[in-house]
């Protein structure tokens, strides 16, 4: 495919531009990242953090108050009523995270936002149960389930690019789950105390959510640094935390269905609210402290960002600004010698021909193109195409010399000729005269009109040598009389058939060029179809012209081709020495456009060609019709022997 050179240019250079514009784009892709993860985990935290932690906060309240209520005695409608204030809470806090957390998550949150809506959807049926009654540790275990979907959704938020960042961030989300053991064993811790005994099955799920709260905070710590650390560590060692390590190790190892004492269960629960009030406000400082750190981290990448996207920013700019500029200036370069070019091969180059051909012996000096710009290839070209210019310039005068030559060739042979018949046609006008013999006289008649056919071979190449036939008339000559004069020019004019004529004649400068000119297409008709049909010629007169019709019944031409040889009449071009099979119809041609003659070709409906004359109204003349009858060129006794000059 023809590319343009700003193209090629741009293609050539594409490469390192490319290679800089993909080292920009993965700098500016790796440090806007990281900056993108911080402030989506900003965006996660007022989105999706907040509200969950306000709804898992609501189920804990609302499990704690749930296995109260359902270890209550029947006459404490209390607990009923501040079980019912707790659900209305955590409906407000679970409607108000699935409005806020709708369009936000990434796409690894998806499934575990979806697990934790399907948990909340439960809480109806879960409601049911408790308000039926029954063990509290399956209502303990399907909320710890509910809450837990919300820490593994946890797992996928903490996507931040410092590592420290990301491991504390960790620790931070393992102590909430911390937090939410610790909610548990409250709930277990609670039940126990309700009902005065441990049963087996709440022995060993207490013993695992010790089990892992202790693992899960050792790992916290070991991950927190000092300074978000230290509060729990603080705490990990102080009384409240020691105090509740040992009611957690007299439930743990306490005989299944040993009764237990008020006091004692009393101090358990003791224990475990203050631990959890100490954890909660631990959990809340750290939260906020760990939130504090991510603005500076996103205010440092985001500054590294600009000075790096900047920088690369800029020199890809300056990249493209080289590229354009030279791009430009070298494609300018090349359109104006391509313009110039075009104009030398369609406008200049092509008239200087014409005038060649025309005859003007001094058509003037081509100048050569300008070399243009300051690129030495481009001038190297244009000084080739000045030299290509004057090889073609000669090789033109050369050629119209030749053609002018080969001109004056054809015009001295075919005048020789030309003279040489006439005084043939005047010996064989004065033997006709003289000899009374039919036979003779026939034999005569056959050989005067084989001359008079040579005659207008002859003719043919002074037409196409763009010089006049000497023949000529200075009267009109009736209509008639010139469809006569044609037909008798070619060789099967028995088969031509001439209808009655219009009253008129044709301009006697005129009729000599007419004459050649129906002869030729008569010729044509009768060459091209078969020999025992017959072609007809009809006139007819019209406003302002005169229509002649020579119609034969051959096989005609395909529309292609029809159309070429229509062109081809109309256009009137220079002589093809290749093309010999239409030479009769380039002389048409030349003919009709000497006198504005137009001459078309149809179909005819017998199936051959017609072929259309219009004859200028400058060329006809009003004159009697000199035939009243339909002849055809077959009487001989009818058609003129020759052609007389008057």
């Amino acid at each position: 495919m023809d590319r343009p050179i700003r193209f090629r240019i741009t293609l050539l250079l594409l490469v390192p531009l490319v290679s800089l514009i993909a080292l920009w784009a993965f700098a500016v892709v790796l440090t806007g990242g990281d900056g993108a993860r911080l402030v989506a985990a900003g965006t996660l935290a007022d989105t999706v953090a907040d509200p969950s932690e306000r709804v898992v906060a609501e189920l804990q309240r609302e499990r704690l108050a749930s296995v109260r209520a359902l270890r209550a005695e029947q006459g404490e409608r209390a607990r009923r009523t501040e079980l019912a204030r707790q659900r209305t809470a955590t409906d407000r806090a679970a409607a108000d995270f699935r409005a806020r957390s709708a369009t936000a998550g990434s796409a690894e949150m998806r499934p575990h936002l979806a697990t934790l809506t399907a948990g909340l959807a439960e809480l109806p049926a879960l409601r049911e149960r408790v308000d039926a009654g029954g063990d509290p540790l399956p209502v303990v275990q399907h909320y710890s389930r509910i809450i837990t979907a919300v820490y593994r959704m946890y797992d996928s938020m903490v996507l931040v690019p410092d590592f420290s960042m990301y491991q504390e961030g960790r620790a931070v989300t393992a102590l909430g789950e911390v937090k939410e053991l610790l909610s548990r064993e409250r709930a277990l811790i609670a039940a126990v105390a309700l009902a005065g005994r441990v049963t087996p099955a709440e022995r060993l799920a207490f013993r695992g959510t010790v089990a892992t709260r202790r693992f899960l905070h050792g790992w916290a710590l070991a991950d927190l640094g000092s300074e978000l650390g230290g509060p729990h560590q603080r705490l990990a060692v102080a009384p409240v935390a020691t105090r509740f390590a040992r009611v957690e190790d007299r439930i743990g190892v306490a005989a299944p269905g040993l009764a237990l004492s008020a006091q004692e269960t009393g101090s358990w629960e003791a224990a475990a609210d203050a631990l959890w009030a100490a954890v909660e406000r631990n959990q809340a400082r750290t939260a906020e402290l760990l939130r504090a750190q991510t603005g500076p981290a996103a205010t440092e990448i985001w500054v590294q960002l600009a000075v790096a996207g900047g920088i690369g920013l800029l020199a890809v700019l300056v990249s493209v600004l080289i590229t354009v500029r030279f791009g430009g200036r070298l494609a300018g370069e090349l359109a104006g010698l391509r313009d110039a070019a075009r104009e030398l091969a369609g406008v200049r180059l092509p008239r200087l021909v014409e005038r060649l051909r025309a005859g003007d012996p001094h058509p003037g000096v081509l100048e050569p193109l300008p070399s243009g710009g300051h690129t030495a290839e481009i001038a190297g070209i244009a000084r080739a195409f000045s030299s290509v210019q004057r090889t073609a310039v000669a090789a033109a005068v050369e050629q119209a010399a030749l053609r002018a030559g080969v001109s004056k060739v054809f015009v001295n042979l075919a005048r020789r000729n030309q003279a040489l018949l006439y005084r043939q046609l005047g010996h064989l006008d004065a033997m006709q005269r003289k000899t009374e013999d039919p036979d003779v006289l026939a034999e005569l008649f056959r050989l005067d009109h084989l001359t008079t056919r040579m005659r207008r071979h002859a003719e043919n190449l002074i037409v196409l040598s763009g010089e006049a036939p000497g023949r000529g008339w200075r009267h009109p000559i009736p209509i008639y009389d010139v469809l006569r004069a044609a037909v008798a020019e070619i060789e099967n004019y028995p088969r031509v058939e001439i209808q009655p004529a219009p009253s008129g004649a044709l301009a006697g400068h005129a009729v000599a060029d007419i004459i050649h000119l129906i002869a030729e297409l008569a010729e044509n008709a009768t060459l091209y179809s078969p020999p025992q049909t017959t072609v007809q010629v009809r006139s007819e007169l019209s406003p302002g012209a005169l229509l002649i019709h020579i119609e034969d019944r051959g096989l005609g031409l395909p529309s292609a081709q029809l159309e070429a040889l229509n062109q081809q009449l109309s256009a009137a071009p220079d002589f093809d020495l290749a093309d010999t099979e239409h030479l009769g119809l380039f002389v048409v041609a030349r003919l009709a456009l000497r006198h504005g003659i137009g001459v078309s070709l149809a179909p005819s409906v017998y199936g051959g060609l017609t072929a259309t004359i219009y004859m200028p109204a400058t060329l006809v003349v009003p004159q009697a019709a000199p035939a009243p009858r339909s002849i055809t060129a077959a009487d001989e006794g009818s058609l003129p022997r020759r052609e007389r000059n008057n």
